[in-house]
C-alpha cells in the first residue's frame, strides 16, 4: 500500500477517489462486520492523509455480498437497509480521516447491464426486476446519506452518476423523439429524482405501458428520501451517443465494437468527443442547478505499453485528457461549478467484464510481476496538477 500511495503523492494529487468492498466490511452484508477490512480502510485513509490526500470515499461500486444476492439482491427493499447500515460502519470507522462520500457508483450499470441485459453481475435479464433494482438504489443512496451525516458531523456527500448524452441522427420527427427518450431512460430516470423531480413521466408511461415496473416498487416517502439535498453531483463521463429511431434502447455492452479503433476512437471503441462533455456540464447546471459537480470519472482506455526502453508513451491518452480537462475548464469559465477532476483511473485494474484487457491507467501495471511503471501521461498529468496549464505532450 505504501509504494502507490508515494506514487499518488509523486503525482502531486490533492484527492483521491476509491471504493470499499462491501463484503471485506460485513461479508455476509448485514451481519458481523470483520474488523480486519475495516482496519485496511483505516490505513489506507491514514496513508493518505499523512501525504496530503483527501481521501473520497465510494461505498459501492458493484461489489454486493453474495449472501444478499443469494436473498434477492437489490431486487428486495431489505437490500436498502442493509446498505444503510454498512454506510453506518464505514462512516463511524473513517470519519475522523474522511469528509467527502460517494453513496453509489454508476447506478445505471448496476441496474441495466446486471439486471436488464445480464452481462455484469448477477447476470440477470428481466426488465420488472432492473427497474425495481434501480429504484433501490436511488433509495438506498437517500437512506445512506441520512447514516453518513449523522455519524460525521462534517461530511459532504454525493452520488456518482454516469452519462451517455445524445444526439439524434438526423433532423427527422423520428429520430428526435427515440433520442429524447433514450436520454430519458439512460440518463433522466436516473439525475431527476435525485433533484426532486421524480422520475421523467414520458418514461415511466413506456414502463407502465409495457410491463416493466409493477404495482408496489415506489413506496410512500420514497422519492422524499432520495431527493434528500446531496453536497455534490459526481458525474461520470467517457462519450457520447448519436439514436436513430429504432436504437433508443441499445444494450451498451458486450465486447468493444473494433478490435483496431477507428480513429477519434477509444480502445473501447468509444468516441472522443470533450465538447459533450462541455455541453453536458452546461446542461446539468441550467437543468438542476447543483450546488457543485465532481468530474468523478474521466479518462480512456489505450493499450499502449512499454517500448523497448521501458518507456510507454501514450500521446493519445495526453490528447484525450488535455482536451476533456479543456473542456471542463470552458465549462468553469461559463459559471459551471465544476470543482474536482477525477481521472480513471491511476493504474491500469480490473475492467469488469473486459477484464485486464482494456487499460486506462496513468500507470501501467505489469500483470505477471505487479511492477508498476508510470506512463508519460503520468508526467504530463503531473505537470498540470504542477503549472495549472494544458501545455507539453
Amino acid at each position: 500500500m505504501g509504494e502507490d500511495l508515494d506514487l499518488l503523492a509523486n503525482l502531486g494529487v490533492s484527492a483521491y477517489r476509491f471504493s470499499i468492498s462491501w463484503p471485506r466490511v460485513i461479508p455476509d452484508g448485514d451481519g458481523r462486520v470483520n474488523q480486519a477490512g475495516l482496519d485496511f480502510y483505516r490505513r489506507l485513509v491514514a496513508g493518505l492523509r499523512a501525504r496530503g490526500i483527501a481521501p473520497y470515499v465510494t461505498l459501492y461500486h458493484w461489489d454486493l455480498p453474495q449472501a444478499l444476492q443469494d436473498k434477492g439482491g437489490w431486487a428486495k427493499r431489505s437490500t436498502v437497509d442493509a446498505f444503510a447500515r454498512y454506510a453506518c460502519v464505514v462512516a463511524g470507522a473513517l470519519g475522523e480521516h474522511a469528509t467527502h462520500w460517494i453513496t453509489q457508483n454508476e447506478p445505471w450499470v448496476t441496474t441495466m447491464l446486471g439486471h436488464r441485459d445480464g452481462v455484469f453481475a448477477p447476470g440477470i435479464s428481466d426488465w420488472p426486476t432492473a427497474v425495481t433494482v434501480g429504484h433501490h438504489l436511488l433509495l438506498s443512496h437517500g437512506q445512506a446519506m441520512e447514516e453518513i451525516r449523522g455519524v460525521v458531523s462534517d461530511a459532504k456527500v454525493g452520488i456518482g452518476i454516469d452519462c451517455r448524452p445524445a444526439e439524434p441522427a438526423s433532423d427527422s420527427d423520428e429520430d428526435r423523439a427515440a433520442t429524447r427518450y433514450y436520454d430519458g431512460a439512460r440518463n433522466r430516470w436516473f439525475f431527476d429524482p435525485v433533484f426532486g423531480r421524480g422520475y421523467p413521466d414520458d418514461v415511466m408511461r413506456v414502463y407502465v405501458d409495457r410491463g416493466r415496473i409493477g404495482p408496489g416498487v415506489i413506496a410512500k416517502g420514497d422519492m422524499e428520501t432520495i431527493a434528500i439535498p446531496i453536497d455534490f453531483l459526481g458525474l461520470n463521463y467517457y462519450t457520447t451517443v448519436t439514436i436513430a429511431a429504432g436504437d433508443d434502447e441499445p444494450a451498451e455492452s458486450g465486447p468493444p465494437p473494433d478490435t483496431d479503433p477507428r480513429p477519434g476512437h477509444t480502445d473501447m471503441g468509444w468516441k472522443v468527443d470533450p465538447g459533450g462533455l462541455n455541453r453536458y456540464l452546461r446542461y446539468l447546471n441550467e437543468s438542476y442547478a447543483p450546488r457543485s459537480i465532481l468530474v468523478t470519472e474521466n479518462g480512456a482506455s489505450y493499450s499502449d505499453g512499454p517500448d523497448a526502453n521501458g518507456v510507454i508513451d501514450d500521446r493519445r491518452r495526453i490528447d484525450y485528457l488535455r482536451s476533456h480537462v479543456g473542456a471542463i475548464a470552458e465549462a468553469r469559465a461559463e459559471q459551471v461549478p465544476v470543482d474536482g477532476y477525477f481521472v480513471w483511473s491511476f493504474m491500469d485494474n480490473l475492467e469488469w467484464v473486459e477484464g485486464f484487457s482494456q487499460k486506462f491507467g496513468l500507470v501501467w501495471v505489469d500483470r505477471d510481476t505487479l511492477d508498476r511503471s508510470p506512463k508519460r501521461s503520468f508526467d504530463w498529468y503531473r505537470g498540470l496538477i504542477t503549472t495549472g496549464t494544458l501545455t507539453g505532450s
